[in-house]
């Protein structure tokens, strides 16, 4: 099957100063790279926006062509109030945006997968630095649970949900047993994550020294605009830990937390809150 990537080769343009070809990245709706437009209530988390907006320069890279943002970008109300980054008059609704070619197959992309990370604001980047420098020799996991613990009930009121082992494998006491051969007891332990419950995690510090954004809210509460900016922050710090484990495997050499895929939207499932046959 050809890429819209490479159905859209032909002509090869020309490179060179003398020859500017410009590549407009942008949606009349807010389900790509997060320009606002009729579905503007629904524009896509920071991941998503920002998968699109690695597509939108790999087809620039590809065609050799200037990539230009949109004037303005969404991102969801519920991370903030403001709702737009970049607003301008000049804003065309006529923007379009190309779909990426196989996002599964990293071997296929032309930018690293650190690449967008590490170009966060300055701001963004200094804070992460000084936390780091604070936390010194620190391992990290980020524990996604919140929207990722959704269920629903089946026809016979049965409770379902996408990710069955999710809720048990990212408890206290099952991330210990996960953890304990890749974190040494007596480690400083950072934990990202979008679980709000007050000292969810404080099992684990009969092992480890936890650390949390939270610890450092002078450094940040006049920086932080929005939870977009809080992750960005984390995500640099989580990339500096010496063992970084993940909620969820996304590459053959990633260490997580459960075994359940991280992309699953079909096949609903009875939650599983004990240790299953298989000692999982």
């Amino acid at each position: 099957m050809v890429s819209p990537v490479e159905s859209r080769r032909s002509p090869k343009p020309k490179s060179g100063p003398s020859s500017p070809i410009v590549f407009l990245a942008g949606s009349t709706t807010s389900t790509s790279t997060g320009a606002p437009g009729k579905h503007f209530q629904s524009c896509e988390g920071l991941a998503h926006q920002e998968s699109s907006l690695r597509c939108a320069l790999e087809e620039a890279l590809f065609l050799q062509r200037t990539f230009v943002l949109p004037s303005r970008m969404c991102i969801n109300p519920i991370h903030n109030n403001k709702g737009i980054f970049h607003q301008s008059d000049n804003a065309s609704a006529e923007e379009k945006f190309a779909e990426c070619k196989n996002r599964n197959n990293r071997s296929a992309l032309v930018l690293l997968y650190s690449f967008l990370p590490s170009m966060a604001a300055k701001k963004l980047r200094n804070a992460a630095d000084k936390i780091k420098e604070i936390l010194g020799d620190y391992d990290a996991i980020h524990v996604r649970r919140g929207d990722r613990l959704k269920t629903r009930r089946d026809r016979n009121g049965v409770e379902r949900t996408l990710s069955p082992h999710l809720d048990r494998d990212t408890h206290p006491e099952f991330i210990l047993r996960r953890i304990e051969k890749r974190v040494p007891p007596g480690r400083t332990l950072y934990i990202a994550s979008n679980e709000w419950t007050p000292g969810f995690f404080s099992p684990l510090s009969v092992r480890y020294k936890l650390a949390y954004s939270s610890n450092y809210s002078r450094l940040l509460e006049t920086l932080i605009e929005n939870n977009y900016q809080l992750f960005m922050i984390e995500r640099l710090i989580l990339m500096g830990a010496k063992t970084f484990i993940r909620t969820f495997k996304e590459d053959d050499t990633d260490l997580y937390l459960t075994d359940d895929p991280k992309k699953n939207t079909k096949n609903w499932q009875i939650p599983v809150h004990t240790m299953d046959e298989k000692g999982r």
